[in-house]
């Protein structure tokens, strides 16, 4: 093997550290004239999703593609026809002055990958479509029927990897959570190190033919799962003494807000980490409107690379001297207090103080619709659970379950305190005479040298955590570790405040940094702080969004819908819209709308229910992983999902 630099390795795993920020360090790969990994920026990808046999179409697609911040341009194959296209492409492109990078999407055709592999930059494979298969079978296999099916699998697979040798081509090893095949479902379930071994195999493969011009990707539409299983991968190469680069993506992520939310939570987990050398993000939009989001996750750690925010006194904490397991889930062990902890969904508090606050209608931003008739108040299904009004006083009375937040001092002289707490610094609640019965909140800055066995059997005080490092939710995860190694059990609302982000910046900054927290469990509630610009509404549906996104609170309905591609059968994207217009009252339902069958049942394994193409006009539906309805025609059959929701009693009807 070739010389490979690869982070050292610390009583088993890469060692980055946690708490500051650092990358990991992988190989460089060249895709066409543009590098990889190693110390090259984060790099952008995105998908045409024009059909390929239309050359013009997708040559002017992949231009608006460029133009926006693609970098890498990956275009599907789904038989040979295609791929002996893409030349036609390629050609095309670089007569009108555009060198992009080609690369070809491949699952379930060898000929088409050998045949793509002479002519693109870059194929991709996923092994669970590769020479493998899906039936959803389960299969019982001896050590030596095991190792037989890998044998079949290395014949098939082993000329591609020799012409993308012979051609200099790079190859993406892309394992989707939805798509394992049934041998590794088999023998390891649907699981994060299922994942990891079905990519491993097709990279020892590669290693035994000398061949190491690889990009490995762990994509799902869980962002739990896909976290735990890049994470996984890594620490499985470095065992092994790889560090090939890493492409990052949230399969299925959906459309507007949900989209980027839940994207930036699942790829800026992992960013946090220092891992990542690629972004794809997967919107069911038009793909020009991808890379500027994935540019504005990968801006933010060039930059962080080039500040420093260390603070010495702070333990140095890597992934394998946490005090939790990073690769599953399992939320931090807290005592409620006034329904924030414990068993308790986490809380969504806000900052109202500026707010009119002789107007109740303002709330209706926050889920809460007051009718003036009936002087009272509907509460939506995203509505906050608590309101800082700082030192402002209300002129009206506010919901009975909205409990009002105010500063110490100003709570101290209110006259009726019921539903009203008192927010405070840590000198203050220690010196304070006259504390809340119920509640207090008490402030710390996580790099603030506190002495937490002064609160550690307080029962009833929840901490509100904010930072204002650089790198903040390291330091707040550091914070946590304390926490977590002092055995302390109070809950803890995490607090970040963007003062200078617009909307866009905001939403993935925000999912970013609480998402990654409440991706490994730490975290009993959110308070995001924005510009006044930003609006209130913003604020509230970002922070159930990002609590949404890491499946720690479920407010509203989930669409696992992807980004579209040239197998796709019908309109992803109005179809979308047309099933989220007549569903998206249907609190906690998980839909998956599918363009192909190539992200259909697997994909869509966490879904409720599935909403399939196959074929033109149409639609296969599903429940679960079961097929309902074969060959359903598509002006029907979104009716026909409605009938199915109905018939298992949970359709909810609209007043």
């Amino acid at each position: 093997m070739e010389e490979v630099f690869v982070q050292k390795e610390l009583n088993g795993g890469y060692c980055n550290s946690l708490t500051q920020y650092s990358r990991f360090l992988t190989r460089e790969v060249n895709i066409g004239d543009v590098p990889m990994g190693g110390l090259n920026p984060i790099r952008i990808q995105s998908m045409t999703t024009t059909d390929t046999m239309d050359t013009i179409g997708t040559v002017e697609q992949t231009i608006r593609m460029v133009n926006s911040g693609c970098e890498y341009v990956r275009i599907t194959a789904p038989s040979i026809k295609e791929a002996e296209n893409l030349a036609n492409i390629k050609k095309e492109l670089r007569y009108r002055g555009y060198n992009v990078p080609l690369v070809a999407d491949i699952h379930f055709t060898p000929n088409a990958a050998e045949s793509a592999a002479r002519i693109v930059e870059k194929v991709r494979v996923n092994p669970g479509n590769y020479a493998d298969k899906k039936k959803f079978e389960s299969i019982e296999y001896t050590q030596h029927a095991y190792q037989a099916e890998l044998d079949r699998i290395y014949k098939k697979f082993i000329p591609l990897v020799k012409i993308c040798k012979e051609y200099g081509t790079a190859m993406r090893i892309g394992t989707n959570h939805g798509s394992l095949s049934d041998r590794i479902m088999s023998h390891y379930g649907d699981t994060p190190r299922g994942m990891v071994e079905s990519a491993m195999e097709f990279i020892r493969m590669c290693e035994d033919q000398n061949y190491y011009n690889l990009v490995i990707s762990m994509k799902a539409s869980n962002t739990q799962v896909m976290v735990q299983a890049y994470r996984l991968l890594v620490e499985t190469m470095v065992k092994e003494g790889m560090n090939y680069p890493l492409h990052l993506g949230v399969t299925e992520a959906g459309d507007g807000e949900d989209g980027r939310i839940k994207s930036a939570v699942g790829i800026g987990t992992l960013l946090e980490d220092g891992l990542g050398d690629t972004i794809r993000v997967s919107l069911t939009e038009d793909p020009e409107f991808e890379a500027p989001v994935a540019k504005a996750m990968a801006l933010r750690y060039e930059k962080r690379a080039l500040t420093s925010d260390v603070n010495p006194d702070r333990e140095q904490i890597t992934i394998k001297n946490l005090p939790y397991q990073p690769y599953e889930y399992n939320r931090r062990i807290t005592a409620p207090v006034q329904h924030i902890g414990g068993h308790e969904h986490p809380i969504v508090m806000l900052d109202v103080s500026k707010e009119n606050l002789k107007d109740p209608y303002f709330l209706t931003a926050v889920g809460y619709k007051y009718s003036a008739g009936l002087d009272k108040y509907n509460m939506a299904d995203q509505a906050c659970d608590l309101v800082y009004l700082g030192d402002a006083l209300p002129s009206f009375s506010f919901p009975g379950n909205l409990k009002q937040i105010y500063n110490y001092q100003t709570w101290l002289n209110l006259k009726d305190k019921n539903n009203c707490h008192p927010l405070m610094s840590y000198a203050e609640y220690h010196a304070a005479v006259v504390k809340d019965a119920q509640l207090n909140l008490v402030h710390i800055d996580a790099n603030e040298a506190v002495d937490l066995s002064r609160l550690k059997d307080k029962d009833n005080v929840v901490l509100v955590l904010e930072t204002f490092a650089e790198h903040g939710m390291a330091a707040q995860r550091a914070f946590f570790v304390r926490l977590l190694n002092d055995k302390i059990q109070l809950p803890v609302i995490i607090k970040r405040t963007y003062p200078d982000l617009n909307a866009d910046n905001l939403m993935l900054y925000a999912a970013t940094d609480l998402g990654a927290l409440f991706t490994d469990g730490l975290g009993d509630g959110t308070w995001i702080s924005a510009a006044e610009n930003v609006g209130l509404a913003l604020v509230n549906s970002t922070s159930f969004g990002i609590l949404q996104a890491t499946r720690t609170r479920i407010s509203k309905t989930e669409y696992i819908s992807c980004p579209s591609c040239g197998r796709t059968l019908f309109d992803l994207q109005e179809t979308t819209q047309l099933i989220r217009s007549r569903t998206d009252h249907l609190k906690g339902i998980k839909i998956g709308i599918m363009g192909c069958i190539v992200n259909g049942p697997g994909e869509m394994a966490d879904a409720d229910y599935g909403y399939v193409g196959t074929g033109p006009g149409k639609i296969t539906l599903y429940r679960g992983k079961e097929v309902v309805k074969k060959n359903v025609n598509a002006d029907r059959a979104l009716d026909d999902l409605i009938d199915l929701i109905k018939e298992d009693g949970k359709w909810v009807y609209v007043s």
